[in-house]
Formats: structure tokens, sequence, C-alpha cells
């Protein structure tokens, strides 16, 4: 089955499959103490900064909850674009394990500024008001979009002076870097990031993300919280053996290319039909539209996808690292007919 679905829904990617085979052979030391797990965090400290902590962890939410506790206690509150992961799609699990307020911000693009949070940022010393602690962002954002360099930097300033810290969700953070032509650090730690989800599983893992802690004064409790957090895996080799993969020879950077090229390739297809109206610009591996309703059901018979604003036929389509050309060409096919 192909789809645009998700890039979820993608296969593992041979180089990483291969890395699990040898993580495979003979026994290893558990919880990290292994040989692979710390190849992966030299590999990481090698891209991000020596100084950042590196934390293995099964999935995106467990990085998000993990990230957010660690910036927090549950007086603070936490600000985030109202389209973000944290709110929409976590089934309240930051909430849970914080205790925090996530105060939601209208936004056009899921982009946030200095300009949109201003009015929420009040109450600061007051017992009976949440202490704002915690801004959130995507990078790619959940609408597609990517935050520029100069963007993050004016929020990252914008936080600190209000004594807040920034967690960015990296998800696709390889889409935005390759659509930017910059690096992971470019886009992290010279934008004054506190802590990074690095996310793989949408780029060619099989599972498994990274906190990566950059700010020092969040390091020393970071290991205690992703235990309590249930976030610790025994067989830790598994999800730290694919990071060396995808840090090598620029794997990341190779499968977020292609998969921004596809989608650039599905842009302009489409763009060309009269029926089609984009309603965020095309940035990454994310396309957001709206067809007649008619054309989405019949086009759901072939291939999968979901929905964004039903009430507004509006769908989301997402290229992954191992969509092909054909996959391209036989949707504008089915989709002309």
């Amino acid at each position: 089955m192909r789809s645009f679905a998700s890039d979820n829904n993608s296969g593992v990617h041979p180089l990483v499959m291969e890395a699990l085979n040898r993580a495979n052979i003979d026994h290893s030391l558990g919880y990290g103490d292994d040989k692979w797990t710390e190849e992966a965090v030299a590999k990481i400290k090698e891209t991000f900064t020596p100084n950042c902590v590196p934390l293995f962890v099964f999935n995106g939410t467990g990085s998000n909850v993990v990230a957010l506790q660690l910036m927090t206690r549950p007086y603070h509150s936490i600000f985030c674009a109202e389209t973000a992961h944290i709110y929409v799609d976590e089934c309240g699990s930051p909430v849970k394990m914080t205790g925090c307020q996530i105060r939601p911000i209208a936004t056009p693009d899921g982009k946030l500024t200095p300009e949109l949070m201003q009015s929420y940022l009040h109450g600061f010393g007051d017992q009976h008001h949440s202490q704002p602690r915690a801004l959130y962002i995507s990078q790619c954002t959940e609408l597609g979009t990517i935050y520029t360099p100069e963007e993050l930097k004016r929020l990252t300033d914008f936080a600190h002076l209000n004594g807040m810290y920034v967690h960015m969700d990296g998800a696709r953070i390889a889409n935005a870097c390759a659509a930017l032509n910059l690096s992971l650090k470019e886009l992290t730690v010279d934008c004054g990031v506190d802590i990074l989800s690095f996310g793989g599983t949408k780029n060619g893992l099989m599972m498994g993300e990274c906190v990566i802690v950059f700010n020092k004064d969040l390091q020393p409790e970071a290991r205690f919280i992703r235990k309590q957090s249930a976030q610790l895996a025994s067989k830790m080799r598994y999800l730290s053996c694919q990071f060396t993969a995808y840090l090598t020879d620029n794997l990341w950077l190779k499968n977020a290319n292609h998969a921004n090229a596809m989608a650039a390739k599905l842009y302009t297809e489409l763009k060309k039909l009269p029926e089609v109206t984009f309603t965020q610009r095309a940035e990454s591996n994310q396309l957001f539209l709206t067809m007649p309703r008619p054309v989405i059901d019949r086009m759901l018979e072939s291939y999968f996808f979901y929905f964004w604003d039903e009430e507004k036929n509006g769908i989301r389509l997402v290229t992954s690292f191992d969509t092909t050309e054909e996959d391209v060409d036989e949707f504008i096919r089915l989709l002309k007919r």
C-alpha cells in the first residue's frame, strides 16, 4: 500500500536496518551502558555541540513530555501554537505529566512570534496565576511551515528575557534543515534552543527519538526525569544505533531532501489543477490544500490521506524518504481521470 497520509507510514531505511542487525549480534549491557549508545552519543555531540546531553527515548510524545517536565513545575504554564502537537495530538499527556496549564495561541501559519505572545505574558509573581515558563515550538510546524533562524532567535531571545525556556519539537527538523540549507546545529544550538526533541522516525528510523538537552542548568535532572517518565529503554542499543546510521554520511539530510523534492513535485503538478487550492505555503514535505469533496472521496478509494479540516474539504498530503516519482505521477494521473 502506498499513501500520502504520513511520513510515519514509511518504511525503515536499509542502512538503519543494517545498523539494527549489527546491534543484534551477541549480548550487550542494558540501559545505555553499551558501545552502540556510546557511539551514538558521540555522534550527536559532534553534530550539535560537545556540551549537550542526549537522552534516547521510545517516541515523540515521550520526548516532548520529558523535555517539558525538565523545564517546568506544576504551577507553570506552557505556551504553544493552537495547532501544536502537544495541544492537539498527544491526548493531554503533557498536561498530565507536567501538571502545567497549556496556553494555545492562534497563528495563521503555525508559527509563533513575540508579538503574538506578548499579551499572554502577565501575572508574573502573582500567586493566583500559573507562571509562564516554557515555550513549545515545532520545526517544521504542524502546518508544514518553517521557522527561519532569524525568527527562532527573536523567539528564544524574547522567551529568555521573560524567564522562559524554549523546547523545539524537531520531529521533522531534518526537512526544515534541508529546505533552508542549514545544519542541525545552525537551526538549534545557534538559535538559542534549550532542549530539542530530535526526531528520526518520520525520516527513515524504525522507532525512537532523542531528547537533546543544550541548557546546562537543565542537564542534572534529565536522566531522572526520563526514567520516571517510563522512557528509559533497557535494550537501548536498538534505539541509539539508529542515530549513528542516521547521522553518518548525512543520511538524515539525503532522506529529507528527497522527501522535500517529492513534495515539491507533487505541489507543482497539483498547482496546475483548477479544483485545487493550497491553504498554506509549501515549504517542506507537507502539503495542505482543498479539493471538491467528490474528488477527495474518489481519491480516497485508491490512496489514503487525512482530512485536516473536513468541514472545508481541507486535506493534508505528506511525502516521505521513500516516496517515488512514480507515486506522485500515479496520484496525479488518478486525480485527472
